[in-house]
C-alpha cells in the first residue's frame, strides 16, 4: 500500500519544523581573576555575554562572538576587591534574545579551610608546571587547558588524582602540551583543580608567547671534523641549524652551517661535519652556535682543538742471520750421514 500524499506532506513539515540543535550554556566557573564558560549546540553566530557583579551591582561585562561550541575564557580586571559574595552569569544571545543562561556565586576573602594547596602553577611553551600538596590525603580532578585568544583549543582532564606530600615535597602533576604550538603566537595556560569531597575549586592561568627552543647537550671535535648533539625543548617545532666556526690566532679558517632535523621537546639528534682536510699541527679555536627559527642564537659551545704531529710509521727490519749458521747446517748433515753409515755396518754384521 502506497503512503498517501497527505502523510508524506506531514513528514516533510515535521522535518522542516525540527529545530537545529539548541544552544546552551552547559557550565560556568568564575573567581575574581577569570570566568570559564562551556557552550554546546549550534552556537556559531551567537554572542556570549559574561557579567560579574556584587551586592552593589554590576562590576564588569565581557562580550565574545562565538564560532561554535566549546569552552571560552574571559578575564576580569578587579582592583582592590572587597571581601564578600560575588556572582558571575553567562548569557548566550542570538538575534538580541537570550537563549540560554547560567550563573554561579562565590565568596572572596576571609579564612577558608582548604584540603590542598598549590606551591607552583605555571604555563609555558613546554606545558603546565603544577606542584600541589596536602597534609591529609585529598582526591581531586584536574583540568589542564591551553587557550588561544579566548577559546580553549586543548583540554586534558585527570580524574581522581590523589594528593599528599608537604610543602617541601609536593606532588608533581605537571603536564606537557600535546598540541603543536605556533612560533611567536600568544597563548594562555590554565589549570583548574576540583576537590572531589567538598567541591573546593581553584584555578590558575598565565599568558606566554610560544617560541622555538633547543640546547646543545654534547660536542666532539678533532683534527678531522666536529659534531654536536641538539635536544628540543619546546612544543614549537625547532627547524634551526648549527654553525661551526674554526679559527686559529683569531683568523677564521672555516665556517660550516648545517640544518638540524626538526625537533620537539625531548627529541635529540647529532649533526656531524668534517674539515676539508686534516688540520696541520697547532692550536685551533672552535665555536659551535645553535641558531633558532628566527636566526637568533639559542645556545653556544666553545672549545680548543690541539692538532698534533702524526707519529711516523715504524719500519720493521728483518732479523739478521746469525754468524756460523752455514757451519751449523754442515755439521747436522755430517752427523746424519755418519749415523746412516753406522746403521748399514751393523746390519751387515748381523747377516754375516
Amino acid at each position: 500500500m502506497k503512503p498517501s500524499l497527505s502523510f508524506i506532506f506531514a513528514i516533510v513539515l515535521a522535518v522542516v519544523a525540527t529545530p537545529a540543535q539548541a544552544q546552551e550554556v552547559f557550565d560556568i566557573y568564575s573567581d575574581l581573576q577569570s570566568c570559564e564558560v562551556t557552550v554546546g549546540g549550534d552556537a556559531a553566530g551567537c554572542r556570549l555575554r559574561a557579567d560579574l557583579s556584587s551586592k552593589e551591582g554590576l562590576i564588569q561585562s565581557r562580550n565574545l562572538s562565538l564560532d561554535g561550541p566549546g569552552t571560552w575564557i574571559v578575564t576580569w580586571d578587579v582592583g582592590g576587591a572587597e571581601e564578600g559574595s560575588y556572582r558571575a552569569c553567562a548569557r548566550l544571545i542570538r538575534d538580541g534574545e537570550v537563549v540560554s543562561e547560567r550563573c554561579t556565586s562565590f565568596y572572596y576573602g576571609g579564612r577558608v579551610d582548604i584540603r590542598f594547596d598549590v606551591r607552583d602553577a605555571h604555563a609555558d611553551y613546554r606545558g603546565m608546571t603544577l606542584l600541589v600538596y596536602s597534609e591529609d590525603l585529598a582526591i581531586v580532578d584536574i583540568y589542564y587547558t591551553l587557550v588561544r585568544g579566548n577559546k580553549a583549543i586543548y583540554i586534558s582532564k585527570k580524574e581522581s588524582v590523589p594528593i599528599a606530600g608537604s610543602y617541601g615535597s609536593p606532588s608533581d602533576l605537571s603536564l606537557p602540551w600535546k598540541q603543536l604550538l605556533e612560533n611567536g603566537q600568544e597563548y594562555r595556560g590554565r589549570v583548574k583543580i576540583v576537590e572531589k569531597r567538598d567541591g573546593q575549586t581553584r584555578a590558575f592561568m598565565n599568558s606566554f608567547v610560544a617560541r622555538d627552543d633547543a640546547e646543545i647537550t654534547d660536542t666532539y671535535q678533532d683534527e678531522t671534523g666536529a659534531s654536536a648533539t641538539v635536544m628540543g625543548r619546546s612544543r614549537v617545532p625547532f627547524e634551526g641549524s648549527l654553525r661551526f666556526d674554526l679559527r686559529q690566532n683569531g683568523t677564521l679558517l672555516s665556517s660550516v652551517e648545517e640544518k638540524t632535523p626538526i625537533l620537539l621537546a625531548g627529541d635529540d639528534e647529532t649533526v656531524e661535519i668534517s674539515w676539508n682536510e686534516t688540520l696541520d699541527p697547532g692550536i685551533y679555536q672552535l665555536t659551535i652556535q645553535l641558531i633558532g627559527n628566527d636566526g637568533d642564537v639559542l645556545d653556544l659551545e666553545e672549545s680548543i682543538i690541539e692538532a698534533e704531529i702524526p707519529p711516523r710509521p715504524q719500519t720493521v727490519e728483518p732479523a739478521a742471520e746469525e754468524d756460523g749458521s752455514g757451519t751449523s747446517t754442515v755439521v747436522v748433515v755430517a752427523v746424519v750421514i755418519v749415523m746412516a753409515v753406522a746403521a748399514i755396518v751393523v746390519i751387515r754384521r748381523r747377516r754375516g
